[in-house]
């Protein structure tokens, strides 16, 4: 542990790498500070554009960034020690190259110089509260990160990778019946090109777009759109299942147990329709999962769920527990589904499983449910009993149809 005085000699060195926020301005956007690094720097990396554009006041050897682009950094971190720069659009600490660099780097090893953001920029543009609108760049991902966010009066500014992708987010949207959101498309902001154009979803006619531009979304749904709400517990007939699914009221149940926190993992066993997994990464972006399914068939439904429900990260990984488990990252929690013969399973993952990670177990089955009553009888947990049933016809009136009903044991590793 450093002492006082030593974290203090930290904190105090001098940083050899500056993180600069460049606008569509260029070098007039500067501020002086910002100027005065980038012009001592010996070594200045950045995008072709971005080079061009501060071109007057680099002094030393220029690098555009390889392509494909080098997420580790090596060639910026093979010069640590001398005077380096890097330019970025806007603020590079918002879906920028800062974040990439400062998981590598202590905070005394470089300061930053941000410019506004396209995001900033947008947001004066409209008049809109930045805080009230939902900010996601798409630049290199996939649209169907969009889909969580699409909710009737929401706003939504996407950064997006080219002059493609307007059309692409209008054509997504009509797909999901928000073919009435109005759409704004920014382009080159802060630049002598900026320019700002309108359409309506369904009817998006625009002129040739410049390749940098952010979309604003202003959300209107169509009478059939198809709205995720939010919390646990959606309808099951959004997804696309084959009878192999949580029922809803048991898929509400079952999360609240799991009970997911910042930046958890899950491991979702015997995951049928992908279901657990999908609303647990739902509930919040840090959020990540994995799906163990052995059928074919079930892990291409997954995939299709994992896109139309907007978590296109969702793993899937085809094989049987326990044995398709050993090479998995290291868990915060996990479920085995209900249809499960337990064989093996339940100490393979209790094992797995960290320090206060939870293990929430389903069973439909006597076979299954013996192994959950054995297993809380030599660790502790809760058992809970949960039957559900549903108004149906009964001739020509209408009755109780019971679910199966199901044990679920709940346990927290010491």
């Amino acid at each position: 542990m450093l002492s006082p005085e030593s974290n203090r000699d930290v904190l105090t060195q001098e940083p050899w790498l500056s993180i600069i926020g460049l606008g569509e301005d260029g070098v007039p956007g500067l501020g002086e500070a910002a100027r005065n690094a980038l012009s001592k720097a010996s070594h200045v990396f950045g995008g072709q554009r971005h080079l061009a554009l501060a071109a007057p006041l680099i002094e030393g050897a220029s690098h555009p960034w390889p392509v494909p682009f080098d997420a580790g950094m090596g060639d910026v971190l093979a010069l640590k020690g001398k005077a380096v720069a890097i330019l970025a659009s806007g603020d590079p600490f918002f879906h920028g190259v800062g974040a990439t660099l400062a998981r590598k780097l202590g905070p005394h090893e470089f300061v930053s110089f941000p410019a506004p953001s396209a995001f900033s920029l947008a947001a004066g543009r409209l008049g809109w509260p930045l805080q009230d609108a939902q900010c996601l760049s798409v630049h290199g991902r996939p649209l169907h990160l969009l889909r969580p966010y699409l909710h009737p009066g929401a706003k939504i500014i996407a950064l997006t990778s080219d002059a493609h992708g307007p059309e692409a987010i209008a054509a997504l949207l009509q797909s999901c019946g928000f073919g009435a959101s109005r759409l704004t498309v920014l382009e080159a902001l802060g630049g002598p090109d900026e320019r700002i154009q309108s359409c309506v979803a369904s009817a998006c006619n625009l002129l040739p777009v410049h390749p940098l531009n952010v979309v604003a979304m202003e959300v209107a749904a169509d009478e059939a759109a198809r709205i995720l709400p939010f919390g646990f517990g959606l309808a099951d007939d959004l997804f696309e299942h084959d009878g192999q699914i949580t029922k809803r009221e048991i898929r509400a149940l079952t999360l609240s147990a799991l009970s997911p926190r910042h930046g958890e993992l899950l491991w979702d066993i015997g995951a049928g329709a992908g279901s657990i997994g999908i609303e647990w990464m739902l509930a919040h972006r840090s959020l990540a999962a994995i799906s163990i399914e052995k059928n074919s068939e079930r892990i291409a439904r997954i995939k299709r769920n994992a896109e139309a429900f907007g978590v296109p990260g969702l793993r899937i990984v085809e094989g049987e527990a326990p044995a398709s488990l050993a090479a998995l990252p290291k868990p915060d929690a996990i479920f085995i589904g209900g249809g499960g013969s337990g064989d093996g399973v339940v100490e393979a993952t209790m094992a797995a499983l960290r320090s206060g990670g939870r293990l929430v177990a389903n069973a439909v089955t006597l076979e299954m449910d013996a192994v959950l009553l054995a297993a809380q009888a030599r660790h502790g947990g809760t058992l809970t009993r949960i039957e559900v049933a549903r108004a149906a016809p009964v001739g020509a009136m209408t009755g109780w149809r019971p679910a199966m009903p199901v044990t679920q044991w709940a346990w927290v590793k010491p």
